[in-house]
């Protein structure tokens, strides 16, 4: 036992010599007498205690290694030859080294207590290497900004801490004091013996009090960090103050500079292009933005409504209220307000009636967004919001996944939200905000399952679990919510786990009280008392700062890539576009759409250019093609079956008074309005020759009809118009003889006409004649035989009366078909009649223009009102009647479409033009092709690209 115990006193003093604190000194072992040497090292050979070891010397890296050696003084042990016979010297020796071993054991085991306890509290520390990432950048660049050479110099010299080292010459002289205190049997002995006896009991004490004494550790490590978090937001907030103060001061123009446009702002501008931008030529959007998804009901909007520090979505009771996604710009800003892409409208996030306008604005959108049939939309709605202390983020809020699709639901809403969730969470640089409700059980998540497809490794994911106070009142085993944080109780990886508290459920709780709770909660909760969750894992203030961390940490590493990627797109379409259109300007759909617009309102202009006289001949024409034939049917012929010439022109008077009253004018403003129909027609679709650009057709054909439909004639010009033709209409006086043959000419023209006309249908009803017959093969069919056979019995009847009446009498009726039933021809007697309107027409007609003939030399005769003549010419009066209202009411249209209607009509064109500026589907559909979709990703792709460049240029500034 003696010797074991030397042997360790050897292995101690050989290890004491090698940790002499850099002083190079000789061993005590050296000076000792062979007695002494070999009760140490019994068996040392003898031979060789003459040769002196070697000696070692230590220089330990610290600045003490420059600090001048002590000199110290050792016992003097007499050298020299002594009998075995007297023990009573090395005893004496042996008890007076082992008050030194003890000391010296003493020292060693307290410091090898001291590194065990050491090496327990680094197995206790976390692992903080995963989360490298949420330390800010600067952290890591302290060496840059603070200079250590300083902090050493200021530091006390060698001479000022070697004062700080025990002086051994002192601790000699003590030791020396202590041996008639060792002798045998002294008290010291049984004092040393009562020590060794008590250090086993010591030991079992300090295992039985080290369990207390690590609770009172980690009690007052949490008060510690607690105590470190209130100063750090003391001083967060006194900061969000003072740059309040500057954004103001900045935003009134005291310093009288342009604010530069922010960061996130030109990232958002960069997402807002890229969300219209439709990726045809395999450019797919991989720039990062947080996607928020999770479960519905879980504490998405809670979530970040916190993050933004205001209560700016719409809310329900179990109802899905996010119908669309919705991305949320975060920037820092002198003021707390929020406010859309497409609107200038500002929303006061201090004051509660703007934050009711904007839940309420949100929603409108939402439901507008979405289309008839649907539940969801994939239509973003785009929402920026700044305030003081923001962190700087893109988030995208995401419909909640649903399991079940429950009534008033349309059938596809589960899988329309699962492909728009993929949709966003397939981009490899999107960070995955994943909620999930602790107050649930959590094998009822759906969107775990969900994220963990789209990133297996969790290498962009971020876990947070909301209600952790519901969690903790309601599920028994807390180590349950530890299993679920640390990603054990779910199939998905993540880069980080965090715990929140959004409320106690009340939907009229202020972002501050929720604040406060959540604070409280954790700091009374015992999930961190217990160590079950650290505390840079809770709260949503964490949550934002870590978020924030990593999205700027994936910007800075994927933004640059992207750039390149687009910068790789853009020359891909301008080398198809110098290939397929050489001549050709870059213009897209905005810029064809001006140039149409400039063509088309050159064409309306060209309307004002029309001559009156083609006017005048167009609306003429088309007003005579229009009434000719309630003219010829309702007025002309019943006048002309009268006897005498008073009672014709009574007849004609009364049936224009009619007619004008009545039909004329408003078939004359139809006629006015087809006939500019006609010509902006005409002039919209008339080609331009080698100028003509055929994309533009599709274009001017919608703008004309739409803009025809929306035309509408001056109503009061039907009244002005009725009183300018029926005073046309009553004057019956010809002038000269010009005007009188005019008539007859006009009168012939239309008789011949109906004339023609007649006998068209005369000869469809009775058939070919025989020239036709013979030289065309055809024959008669038995109904065309049977009315030949009639027109001729009734021909017989009309030549042997030629002053016969417009209608046949009954019994004329029977004596036709009697004659025709002797030759064997059965006929109906409403044949015979049918029949016989057209033969009597034809009749009329012909004696019609023969009298026009007759009439020809009639002026004269009129002049002297057909006194002493028996040629009556009344006939041509009302054709001259009727001609004159004709140029009348044609001049009068005329002057209404140039003063007035082409005027309104060029209105209507512009309205028409300005309202599909303003739709771009409207645009989309009317002006396609590849050449207008080329144009189209070309200056998107170039936009993209140079606000990518200016983003890329602005970050590194700022880094």
């Amino acid at each position: 036992m003696w010797r074991t115990r030397a042997a360790a006193a050897c292995v101690i003093c050989r290890s004491l010599a090698n940790s002499s604190y850099g002083i190079k000194r000789k061993s005590p072992l050296r000076n000792l007498h062979l007695v002494s040497r070999s009760t140490h090292h019994p068996y040392y050979p003898s031979s060789k205690f003459q040769r002196p070891p070697l000696r070692i010397s230590l220089q330990l890296f610290s600045s003490l290694n420059r600090l001048p050696p002590h000199k110290t003084k050792l016992l003097n042990v007499k050298h020299g030859y002594q009998s075995h016979r007297n023990f009573w010297l090395a005893r004496l020796a042996s008890r007076l080294l082992k008050v030194r071993y003890l000391i010296l054991g003493s020292a060693v085991g307290g410091g090898y207590t001291a590194k065990k306890t050491y090496e327990q509290w680094k197995d206790m520390m976390p692992d903080l290497e995963e989360y490298k990432w949420i330390i800010p950048d600067f952290v890591w660049e302290l060496d840059e900004l603070i200079d250590f050479e300083k902090l050493l110099k200021a530091l006390p010299d060698a001479d000022d801490l070697a004062r700080l080292l025990p002086d051994f010459d002192k601790i000699g002289d003590s030791l020396a004091s202590l041996k008639g205190f060792l002798s045998p049997g002294s008290p010291g002995e049984t004092a040393f013996r009562a020590t060794d006896q008590g250090y086993d009991n010591d030991k079992q004490f300090k295992k039985v009090s080290d369990k207390e004494k690590i609770d009172q550790l980690q009690e007052e490590l949490l008060r510690t960090q607690l105590k470190y978090q209130r100063m750090l937001e003391r001083l967060e907030k006194e900061n969000k103050e003072l740059r309040k103060l500057v954004l103001q001061r900045d935003d009134k123009g005291i310093h009288q500079r342009k604010l530069k446009k922010s960061l996130i702002d030109m990232y958002s501008e960069v997402l807002d292009i890229l969300s219209d931008y439709d990726a045809s030529y395999n450019t797919q959007d991989h720039l990062p933005r947080v996607v928020v998804v999770g479960d519905q009901s879980a504490g998405k909007t809670s979530v970040l409504e916190m993050i933004a520090q205001a209560r700016i979505f719409p809310r329900g009771s179990g109802e899905m209220m996010t119908r669309s996604p919705v991305k949320v710009t975060l920037s820092e800003g002198p003021h707390h307000v929020a406010l859309f892409k497409d609107s200038s409208r500002e929303f006061d996030l201090t004051k509660e009636e703007d934050l009711a306008a904007l839940r309420n604005e949100i929603e409108i959108r939402m439901r507008n967004s979405v289309k008839e049939g649907c539940t969801v939309s994939t239509e973003t709605i785009s929402l920026s919001v700044k305030g003081p202390g923001l962190q700087r983020m893109v988030l995208v809020d995401l419909p909640g996944v649903i399991s079940t699709v429950t009534s008033g639901m349309a059938p596809d809403t589960k899988e329309t939200i699962f492909s728009i969730s993929k949709a966003y969470m397939q981009n490899p640089n999107a960070i995955i905000l994943c909620i999930q409700d602790g107050s649930v059980d959590a094998e009822r998540s759906i969107v775990t399952d969900l994220v963990s497809q789209m990133d297996p490794q969790g290498k962009r994911t971020i876990f947070v679990l909301t209600k952790v106070d519901l969690a903790e009142k309601n599920v028994a085993s807390p180590n349950r919510i530890q299993q679920i944080i640390e990603g054990k109780l779910f199939p998905m990886k993540a880069l980080g786990y965090f715990a929140v508290v959004t409320g106690k459920g009340n939907s009229s709780e202020s972002i501050e009280s929720i604040k406060e709770y959540e604070e409280e909660f954790f700091q009374n909760s015992r999930l961190l008392k217990t160590s079950m969750l650290k505390a840079h894992q809770v709260t949503t203030k964490n949550l934002s700062l870590a978020v924030s961390d990593c999205f700027w940490k994936m910007v800075r590493e994927s933004v640059e890539q992207q750039a390149d990627a687009f910068k790789a797109t853009r020359f891909n379409l301008e080398t198809e576009w110098k290939n397929n259109y050489p001549r050709l300007r870059e213009l897209d759909r905005n810029e064809l759409f001006e140039k149409a617009k400039n063509e088309i309102l050159d064409e309306v202009i060209s309307l004002t250019q029309v001559t009156p006289k083609h006017w005048e001949e167009m609306l003429e024409k088309t007003l005579w093609e229009r009434v000719s034939t309630h003219v010829i049917e309702n007025i002309y012929l019943p006048a002309a079956q009268t006897a005498n010439s008073g009672t014709f022109n009574t007849t004609v008077d009364i049936k224009l008074k009619q007619w004008t009253d009545k039909q004329l004018p408003n078939k004359a403003v139809e006629v006015a309005w087809e006939t500019l129909q006609e010509e902006f027609s005409r002039f919209m679709t008339e080609k331009k020759g080698k100028e003509h650009d055929d994309i533009f057709d599709k274009l001017k054909q919608a703008v004309r009809e739409e803009t025809i439909k929306r035309h509408r004639w001056n109503e009061r010009a039907e009244d002005s118009l009725r009183v300018i033709q029926h005073n046309a209409l009553e004057d019956r006086s010809i002038s000269d003889k010009q005007q009188w043959d005019a008539a007859i000419h006009f009168m012939e023209e239309t008789l011949q006409s109906r004339l023609k006309d007649t006998e068209s249908v005369i000869e469809d009803m009775v058939g070919p004649d025989w020239k036709k017959r013979w030289l065309y093969w055809v024959g008669r069919t038995k109904e065309q035989n049977i009315r030949n056979e009639t027109k001729n019995e009734l021909e017989k009847l009309i030549k042997c009366n030629e002053d016969h009446p417009a209608y046949l009498a009954n019994d004329e009726v029977t004596t036709v078909r009697k004659n025709l039933e002797a030759r064997g021809v059965a006929v109906d007697p409403c044949l015979i009649k049918d029949t016989w309107h057209q033969i009597y027409r034809r009749y009329f007609l012909k004696s019609a223009l023969n009298h026009c003939n007759l009439c020809r030399r009639g002026f004269y005769y009129y002049q002297r009102h057909f006194v002493d003549s028996e040629l009556e010419c009344n006939d041509i009066v009302l054709f001259w009647r009727i001609q004159r209202m004709l140029a009348i009411t044609a001049n009068t249209l005329r002057q209404q479409l140039a003063n007035t209607e082409v005027r309104r009509l060029e209105k209507n064109v512009k309205e028409v033009l300005e309202d599909f500026a303003e739709d771009n589907e409207k645009k989309v559909m009317l002006l396609t092709g590849k050449r207008v979709q080329l144009a189209e990703d070309l200056k998107k792709v170039r936009e993209i690209q140079e606000k990518l460049e200016a983003f890329i240029e602005a970050l590194h500034q700022e880094k």
